[in-house]
């Protein structure tokens, strides 16, 4: 199984993008956000996911293990396929992905092509539980070259909710919100916010 790529853009697709590997040219399917930070002839590296059927191999790459993730976790609920979860992901990069499961906001969610509003809830309920511990994971893995740093400062303002007391789901749905409110914002500063709207 293949689980990592790198090589030079060769060509950049509305849905996939071909990667040479040392002359061999990859064809991998991306979400939007992934494929957005490609450009042809520059060097990339993505995080792949492998797929074997009777008919075909199919190669999915992500610009983060994070996002690679997300992908394979939203296949976990019923009615997501590959197809739809890439969808998902490109109307939701992983850190929206999880503000949004914190928060339960299934119009969020319901913005992907092909997600209606029974889907967009069921995704909601089935991995409001995942969004903490994603959050709380992104803290502690090596961020990638394309990530947001902001997302370490969330993943550790979570982390620091959850050493006062709060449970992981409860913190992780007050730093989004406060993330929310702010945007890209220090720790400290999504501390603040988050106590602050807890106290109000």
């Amino acid at each position: 199984m293949i689980g990592k790529l790198s090589g030079i853009v060769d060509s950049v697709a509305e849905d996939h993008v071909i990667l040479d590997v040392g002359g061999v040219g990859y064809l991998v399917h991306c979400p939007a956000s992934t494929l957005s930070r490609l450009t042809a002839g520059a060097p990339a590296s993505l995080a792949v996911e492998t797929r074997v059927t009777d008919e075909t191999i199919r190669l999915y790459g992500f610009a983060s293990p994070a996002e690679r993730e997300w992908f394979r976790l939203l296949q976990t609920v019923q009615g997501v396929g590959a197809r739809v979860a890439l969808a998902v992901l490109s109307a939701l990069p992983a850190r929206e992905l999880e503000r949004a499961l914190a928060l339960g906001d299934k119009a969020a969610i319901g913005r992907a092509q092909g997600v209606g509003p029974k889907l967009a809830t069921r995704i909601a309920t089935e991995l409001k539980d995942k969004a903490p511990a994603m959050m709380l994971r992104a803290g502690v893995e090596p961020p990638a070259a394309t990530a947001p740093a902001a997302h370490g400062a969330e993943a550790d303002a979570v982390a620091a909710l959850v050493k006062l007391g709060y449970a992981e789901g409860k913190a992780a749905e007050m730093v989004a919100r406060a993330a929310q409110s702010l945007g890209e914002a220090p720790v400290d500063a999504l501390l603040r916010e988050a106590l602050k709207a807890a106290g109000r």
